[in-house]
């Protein structure tokens, strides 16, 4: 998390109010966790790259939920010494970002229609790709999936999905890997969410957004 930029100085103040107002309004703090600040800059940031993902963003106030959650995730991975993501890794994690809008053209008026450049999606990503790392290092071996868990998931999600778009459904054994990883995915987000709140409890943190913040 980037250092807080303190204050400027009386004299500046005098010469440009103005311009001092409107950047403490911008990068004001938004959150204090442990020794740390999490800025309204970083909340914009996160719901700009949301926009640009998902076409919609979260409210202020969940975006700073997720980088409290984030800034926990990060802490740890350091502990842990878990590896930074390749450069490889990073770009077939972009080629596949890129894949999933309908042209290139449109990835890149969407990126610049929220003002994001190159070297932020790279870092966004990046930085996704290295907690979703230590999550997985760190949930993935405890988990099973029984063969009951395999065929329930595709009785009830695979085969509806199939026939809602007038597909025939794959055999449950062409299926069964997809599936395992899935519920293996579920799993792990089932159990990271509830470390995070745990951990949560444990965090000397203060939030300074307004209430109902949007």
């Amino acid at each position: 998390m980037r250092s807080f930029i303190p204050r400027l100085v009386l004299a500046v103040w005098s010469v440009s109010a103005t311009a001092c107002f409107a950047q403490e309004t911008i990068d004001r703090i938004a959150a204090r966790v442990e020794n740390d600040v999490i800025l309204l800059s970083d909340v914009r940031e996160l719901s700009r790259y949301q926009l640009f993902v998902d076409g919609k963003a979260q409210s202020d106030a969940q975006i700073l939920d997720l980088l409290i959650d984030q800034w926990i995730v990060r802490n740890e991975a350091g502990i842990s010494r878990i590896a930074q993501p390749s450069d490889e890794e990073v770009e077939r994690s972009i080629a596949r970002l890129k894949h999933s809008f309908g042209s290139a053209e449109e990835f890149e008026n969407r990126k610049k229609q929220n003002g994001l450049t190159n070297e932020d999606v790279h870092r966004m990503l990046k930085l996704q790709l290295y907690l979703s790392n230590y999550l997985d290092t760190r949930f993935r071996p405890s988990i099973q999936v029984d063969d009951k868990a395999i065929e329930d998931f595709y009785q009830t999600r695979v085969v509806p999905r199939a026939l809602s778009r007038s597909q025939t459904p794959p055999t449950l054994d062409a299926a069964r890997d997809f599936i395992q990883e899935a519920l293996v995915q579920l799993a792990i987000n089932e159990q990271s969410n509830k470390w995070l709140k745990e951990s949560r409890t444990r965090l000397r943190m203060e939030k300074l957004l307004a209430e109902g913040a949007q």
